[in-house]
């Protein structure tokens, strides 16, 4: 499903940002907690609601937690975490948390039923004046904001994990979505000190993830198929293509669980944005998610979580011409498709990847033109999901 947004202006007397001066969050779980904590270090006032006590104490003790660490490293001082602190309010009563709310940010788990429900729960509570956001990664917002009887004032604000430290937002407009929702979504953004990126379509994976899952698949089927070692894949992932860590070392860390269900709602949308590798299913079904359980692609054990060694070395033994590829060509359908732009499509890999190269600098540099060779010959093999997309093309001309 490619939804093409169309913006539409319409006066109902959306609060300008300046107003906004109550938020509500719904879900206190790592998301919910953490967009709480930085949207009250903006001096927001923040209604925290979860639909048992026991697990507002667990977010509350948590971002004190966080505060704490702050303090620790001389970001704050002690007053400052206090008043942060004070400033979220842990609400069990939906109707109460909802009392006098300008903006809802709803941060409860990617289940399309369960968000039907909550938002469903919402509409009985929720004043004409309060702005609806979803912080989901996969489902499009067409279809929530549709689960709504406000779709014109619904946004998505797709946070990346932590939101403590992690600078980027995915700011996607609905169907519906009026155009002035979607300048306050962006302002709003700018006020918690983060980087607003703008997906002009509800697309399958947004941006980032649109790039990223692809990815894990990709290097499972190379693993499966070129007679190499995960860390000679991973090495040659770090060191040639530039992330932070190598791609079924970031799988381990995002989740397997995360990966998996990100997979079936992207490709139940678009058959061809990825090409599921059974490996990831398995995994996911023998409660292999990652770090978080200890296994994974790798095994961590019980220990504490420590980085899978990686080496420059072991880089020189694969090339990752064809995840390469794969990353290549998705960016380009997000730019042939105007999802983003080029310059966009880079910051959200920087800051939602952490790529320390920009992607298509990287692709100059292992040269179009064999990209554009590798996906034909993968396509002949593999079928269209591998078909070089217009943009790709026009470049390796």
């Amino acid at each position: 499903m490619n939804q093409i947004v169309t913006l539409k202006i319409v006066n109902f007397g959306i609060l300008p940002l300046s107003k906004i001066k109550k938020i509500t969050v719904l879900g206190s779980g790592i998301m919910g907690h953490g967009i709480a904590q930085i949207s009250a270090m903006s001096a927001y006032h923040v209604t925290l609601r979860d639909v048992e006590q026991r697990f507002l104490d667990n977010a509350m003790n948590k971002i004190r937690w966080s505060l704490d660490k702050l303090v620790e490293k001389n970001k704050i001082n002690k007053q400052e975490s206090d008043k942060i602190y004070d400033k979220i309010t842990p609400v069990v009563d939906l109707k109460e948390a909802l009392t006098d709310t300008d903006l809802l940010i709803e941060a409860v788990p990617e289940d399309l039923k369960l968000k039907k429900r909550v938002y469903s729960e919402v509409d009985q509570f929720s004043q004409e004046k309060t702005i609806y956001s979803s912080n989901t990664s996969t489902l499009p917002i067409s279809e929530i904001s549709q689960l709504t009887n406000r779709p014109d004032k619904f946004i998505g604000l797709h946070f990346f994990n932590p939101p403590q430290l992690m600078k980027l937002v995915e700011v996607i407009p609905g169907a519906n979505t009026d155009n002035s929702i979607v300048d306050l979504g962006i302002n709003f953004v700018k006020t918690l000190g983060k980087n607003p990126i703008l997906c002009n379509k509800d697309v399958p994976g947004f941006i980032v993830n649109r790039i990223f899952i692809p990815l894990v698949h990709e290097a499972a089927y190379c693993l499966e198929s070129d007679g190499k070692s995960m860390t000679q894949i991973d090495s040659s992932v770090k060191f040639k293509m530039f992330l932070p860590m190598g791609i079924f070392e970031l799988a381990d860390y995002t989740g397997l669980d995360v990966i998996h269900k990100a997979t079936v709602e992207m490709y139940s949308r678009d058959k061809n944005v990825v090409n599921p590798h059974p490996k990831i299913e398995y995994l996911f079904s023998t409660g292999k998610y990652g770090k978080k359980s200890g296994d994974g692609f790798y095994s961590y054990g019980d220990k504490n979580y420590e980085r899978i060694q990686l080496s420059e070395e072991e880089s020189k033994q694969y090339d990752p011409i064809r995840i390469l590829s794969v990353a290549i060509n998705n960016a380009s359908w997000l730019i042939s498709n105007n999802v983003c732009t080029r310059e966009d499509l880079e910051l959200a890999l920087k800051l939602g990847m952490g790529m320390k190269k920009e992607l298509f600098k990287i692709g100059e540099d292992f040269d179009f033109k064999r990209i554009e060779n590798t996906l034909n010959d993968l396509k002949e093999r593999n079928g269209s999901f591998y078909d070089p997309d217009p943009y790709l093309k026009s470049i390796s001309a």
